[in-house]
């Protein structure tokens, strides 16, 4: 490589670098951000299943702030649990997002960049997936190998860190919520149908994995892929669960807009980043996983809220 095309891969990653770092802003930021990145390159797919569960992120956020969760966590409490999905959500997309960037230049270029992952802290493992899909042109086992990549890559400096096992995974309403199955990644159609699936274990990364694989069944299964993609196209995300509470009939907004409740984050990473990927990954962390057997949640998610309300009232009259 000559000093000329040396200096022009200096420009394009320093490039990549600053727009990673405005479009990871906020949830909103990230959320546009992986549905217009889809638009462009719809062989990625994880980058639209990405984009739907940050819509869902962003609702448990302003969640904290609505009506119900005020009756039921302290002002601490609800701290804390932004806190934790504000960073994960942030760290998964530093991590992806310069992979897809780096995706598209390689695309532009017609070349592949994948050996520069390294210099934005992506797994090896990831590496070895691009080059691979640069050659095979397998978007599923790519978009598993996306699931798989990101998982791990929370699971030491969220789900294990200290402060947030304390004050989030090891609390009372986090059980509860586990328990309840409270959380659920929710896909709206846009015929007004709710589809969903429950996270069991949250704090065990090969569930989690097993979740994101079962979602991405559900995203683009032949049936429905039309209206969960026209619903992420024609609603805007506010952050707010009124997003797509309103397609089923609920007219009370009991969560706010993102914007209006929570500043824009600084963070930075604690140390250097590590790499979680040792060499070899458990086996059958590839292979598809069976959709549940309910997944149409509309009357699942109402009946729930009514359940969720009242667990929380009860809470404060004790509290009192």
């Amino acid at each position: 490589m000559n000093v000329q095309e040396q200096q022009a891969i200096r420009k394009l990653l320093r490039r990549i670098e600053r727009q990673t770092a405005v479009e990871n802003a906020d949830n909103i930021s990230r959320t546009n951000a992986y549905k217009a990145f889809y638009d462009r390159h719809p062989e990625i797919k994880w980058s639209l299943l990405a984009s739907f569960v940050s819509r869902n992120a962003g609702w448990s956020m302003t969640d904290l702030k609505g009506s119900l969760f005020q009756l039921g966590l302290r002002e601490s409490q609800q701290r804390w649990f932004f806190l934790a999905y504000e960073r994960a959500n942030w760290l998964i997309f530093s991590d992806a997002y310069p992979q897809l960037l780096l995706y598209h230049w390689s695309v532009k270029i017609g070349k592949p960049l994948f050996n520069y992952l390294q210099l934005f802290g992506v797994s090896q493992f990831m590496t070895e997936e691009w080059t691979r899909f640069w050659h095979e042109r397998n978007t599923e086992r790519l978009m598993y190998a996306l699931i798989i990549n990101e998982q791990n890559t929370i699971q030491t400096p969220i789900i294990q860190n200290p402060s947030f096992k304390k004050n989030v995974f090891g609390t009372i309403p986090f059980y509860l919520s586990d328990w309840f199955h409270f959380n659920t990644v929710i896909f709206p159609s846009s015929d007004g149908i709710l589809y969903g699936i429950s996270a069991k274990r949250f704090s065990k990364t090969e569930e989690r994995i097993r979740l994101g694989k079962q979602l991405s069944q559900l995203l683009f299964s032949p049936e429905l892929f039309s209206s969960f993609y026209d619903f992420l196209h024609t609603v805007p995300h506010t952050g707010s669960r009124f997003d797509m509470e309103k397609l089923i009939g609920i007219t009370k907004r009991t969560s706010p807009m993102l914007r209006t409740c929570y500043p824009e984050l600084t963070h930075s990473l604690d140390g250097k980043k590590t790499d979680w990927f040792h060499g070899k990954i458990k086996k059958g962390l590839f292979a598809r996983e069976a959709l549940p057997r309910q997944i149409e949640l509309t009357d699942w998610y109402v009946n729930k809220k009514r359940q969720l309300h009242a667990l929380f009232a009860v809470e404060h009259w004790l509290k009192k």
